[in-house]
């Protein structure tokens, strides 16, 4: 099969990035189309929940995608490794999920970034849960000559521009030459990365190592059925992924991701860790949160640290509708995503395996309920300060009824009597055990020492703010 077509379309792309310009970070912005002919798979065999999924190349198509390109305008700042994300389409239009929590990260560490359309609601519009914003009806002129024949494609589609990252630099990332790549998906692009784990992977090795962001428990449908499509969500296998990984994945699950709600969800699909795998779930954070619509946008690295303290402030309102709860404003779920793209760089670069972090105590009734400890706050899982030492209880969960509002799940700011029996001393008692939880998730890995100071500026303004009344 002949290499892809790349062509580069000159203008601004649309993708939401962020409110900031990244050309005063020192990156470049690119978008291409490409072209190419792409392969969908057939099972062969059961796909059993052990993952160990046995696929066969079937029919082939032409397809037209396009990919967003964010590199170093310094060559010398690059970090020899590219992210290539799996944009999400669950809103009905393609989202950089992954770069939106994770950013800083990337921005700070030099990588290169490809986000790729890689199913077709993205582009040509479908099922979604907020409306049609896919590229063609944003903005038909720019995006005519895009073409998805159906998402039972869009694993080959994905590969093909993880190969297309790695080995075609001159074109695609502005002449840099990635040493490494990394793919990365969140939400439904994690499931549908948990089926190119387990069944395209074997067929031939693109990416040297998998961030798998929010997963629920069904894995996506290898024949292009909808994950909006309830016969396809009841039909679709709840894997484990596969026990002879090639290459490093690391799991990053919430607690909104465990139970489930809007989808199945994880806790069905738990495995131990391995040779190659680790899953780390976050207790007190949800699928979606304040950093998601308001942080994440502003959060060039040199704003303020007062401006995200106001965007974590605890509030009801979600997309114009007033709720019965605060969405979740816990800020773990960002800081833990940066430290998951470092540890699986450093597993994939110096081959130090990501730290391993307990399950979160889950009670096994029906349906399963996640065990709380006297703050409110669930027990187990990967430990922060924020849980550790809590000056509110956020969960995954809530009782909204419908699916994006369920994903944001929900927080409630300890009263002034709860602080006071939790912290005798006040605020500097609780900063001080704030300060011991924050240095202990450093040192195990959760966290990473550049966010520290960060941290604490914004825990001390949270925290004035709330002691005071």
């Amino acid at each position: 099969m002949r290499d892809p077509i790349l062509t580069p379309i000159e203008g601004t792309p649309n993708l939401l990035l962020g409110s900031y310009d990244l050309t005063d970070l020192g990156y470049s912005v690119g978008e291409f189309v490409i072209e190419g002919k792409a392969s969908s798979y057939a099972p062969v065999g059961e796909l059993g929940a052990d993952g160990h999924w046995n696929v066969v190349p079937a029919t082939q198509a032409d397809y037209a995608t396009r990919a967003v390109a964010l590199v170093p305008t310094d060559a010398g700042r690059f970090n020899g490794t590219v992210v290539v994300e799996w944009l999400n389409v669950s809103g009905g239009l393609d989202a950089p999920a992954v770069w939106m929590m994770a950013h800083r990260e990337l921005l700070r560490e030099g990588y290169a970034y490809v986000g790729v359309s890689a199913q077709r609601v993205g582009i040509e519009g479908g099922a979604g849960m907020v409306g049609d914003f896919s590229l063609k009806t944003v903005d038909p002129q720019r995006y005519a000559r895009l073409n998805h024949p159906g998402d039972e494609y869009s694993f080959d589609i994905f590969g093909q521009l993880g190969t297309a990252a790695r080995h075609r630099g001159d074109e695609l990332l502005s002449g840099l030459h990635p040493e490494r790549v990394l793919a990365v998906g969140e939400s439904q692009s994690a499931m549908f990365l948990t089926t190119y784990i387990d069944a395209v992977v074997p067929l031939g090795q693109v990416f040297d190592g998998f961030l798998v962001h929010s997963r629920f428990g069904p894995a996506g449908p290898l024949d292009g059925g909808s994950m909006f499509d309830p016969g396809t969500v009841a039909r679709l296998p709840h894997p484990r992924f596969r026990d002879d990984l090639p290459v490093p994945v690391l799991a990053v699950i919430t607690e909104t991701d465990l139970l489930g709600g809007v989808l199945p969800g994880y806790f069905p699909a738990r495995q131990p860790d391995g040779e190659l795998l680790r899953v780390w779930e976050i207790p007190g954070a949800a699928h979606a949160d304040n950093y998601t619509i308001q942080g994440a946008f502003l959060d060039s690295g040199l704003a303020p640290v007062a401006a995200l303290a106001e965007a974590y402030r605890p509030t009801s309102t979600m997309l114009g509708r007033e709720l019965a709860h605060f969405l979740n404003f816990a800020p773990q779920h960002h800081y833990v995503l940066n430290a998951a793209i470092a540890r699986l760089h450093d597993w994939v670069v110096a081959g130090r395996g990501a730290p391993a972090a307990a399950p979160i105590e889950v009670a096994e009734a029906d349906p399963p309920t996640i065990v709380t400890d006297d703050d409110g706050v669930a027990r187990g899982g990967l430990r922060t300060p924020w849980v550790d030492v809590p000056v509110a209880a956020t969960s995954g969960s809530n009782t909204e009824n419908d699916r994006m509002s369920a994903l944001f799940g929900s927080g409630a700011p300890f009263d002034a009597a709860h602080l006071a029996r939790r912290y005798p001393g006040g605020l500097d008692d609780y900063l001080a055990g704030f300060t011991a939880a924050l240095d202990r998730a450093i040192d195990a890995g959760f966290l990473v020492a550049a966010d520290r100071a960060e941290i604490l500026e914004l825990a001390t303004i949270t925290a004035r703010r709330q002691f005071a009344g």
